[in-house]
């Protein structure tokens, strides 16, 4: 060896030294900015965690606070993380279904499947991407409801003309229902809990307006449980039960509600009100409102 060194040996336990970071590139800093920036909007939103509290809940000192606390100049749509960018399209085939059509718009839209090598289906399931209503407000058809809850697009028939002229797949923000449908697919394409994240109900009595298996399908599309008994309001594990409604308002204390318990308002029956703690009572018209609106809507006290 020369001089006489002798080999240096590196222990099992002595750590390595860590490799040099290099910067590599205006687009890599490009890239981290973005993911900080979206990273800053996220925590800005006023969603609550299983406490009922928030990111700014949190914060130490007036200065982070300043961070999280929503912007005077921000609209409602960004203070609840609402993607601008709308153009995002999902991969892997389009698999439409239409909702209220008639025979002529059915024959339409089959028309349109075998245009854009898209699949039709005749039963709403999960691999559905499109639902086509006839008209310009949304539907409370089953295939509609599902749709909205799966963050599908919900489009006027117009949509299916616009591609049958260019024979070519037209951006569909133009032909989108708008508020609840474009909720729910905001919602999704943000990777946020579904509608009724946190919540669980009961259904008391008979349902006609809307079956009860229909609605048993809904609280499932809409990430709930349902509940086989009629929850106690006066027991201690029910109002000890730690979890909170994500899609309710963080200033309303409905966040802390979790069950609820649902009559059909068209029928008769009249169960006695419930309205403690975590346990309320609601309409079927309300639960139906809230699924259309894509919105968990305050109950009249």
């Amino acid at each position: 060896m020369p001089g006489n060194r002798q080999p240096r040996v590196r222990s099992g336990n002595e750590p390595r030294p860590a490799p040099a970071m290099e910067p590599e590139g205006r687009g890599a800093w490009a890239h981290s900015r973005a993911a900080f920036d979206r990273l800053e909007k996220l925590l800005r939103c006023s969603r609550c965690n299983i406490f009922g509290l928030r990111p700014v809940d949190y914060a130490d000192g007036e200065n982070m606070k300043s961070l999280l606390l929503p912007e005077e100049n921000e609209s409602s749509s960004t203070r609840h993380c609402s993607v601008t960018n709308t153009g995002q399209r999902r991969d892997g085939p389009l698999v439409l279904i239409g909702s209220g059509l008639s025979s002529e718009q059915q024959k339409m839209l089959s028309e349109l499947a075998v245009i854009l090598k898209a699949k039709k289906c005749a039963e709403f399931d999960s691999t559905v991407t499109h639902v086509i209503v006839p008209g310009d407000t949304v539907q409370s058809t089953l295939k509609c409801m599902l749709g909205i809850l799966n963050g599908c697009w919900i489009l006027k028939f117009e949509w299916v003309k616009a591609c049958l002229q260019r024979k070519a797949c037209e951006q569909e923000e133009k032909y989108e229902i708008p508020e609840g449908p474009q909720r729910s697919r905001l919602n999704k394409e943000q990777l946020l809990p579904k509608l009724f994240d946190g919540c669980y109900f009961y259904f008391g009595g008979a349902f006609k307006h809307h079956p009860k298996d229909n609605l048993v399908k809904l609280v499932t599309a809409a990430g709930g449980q349902v509940l086989s008994r009629k929850p106690k309001p006066d027991s201690d594990v029910t109002q000890t039960i730690n979890t909170v409604a994500y899609h309710a308002k963080a200033d309303s204390d409905q966040r802390f509600c979790t069950q609820y318990i649902i009559y059909e308002d068209l029928s008769n029956h009249r169960p006695e009100r419930v309205r403690q703690g975590k346990v309320w009572m609601a309409p079927s018209s309300w639960f139906i409102d809230c699924v259309m609106s894509f919105e968990l809507l305050p109950l009249d006290s």
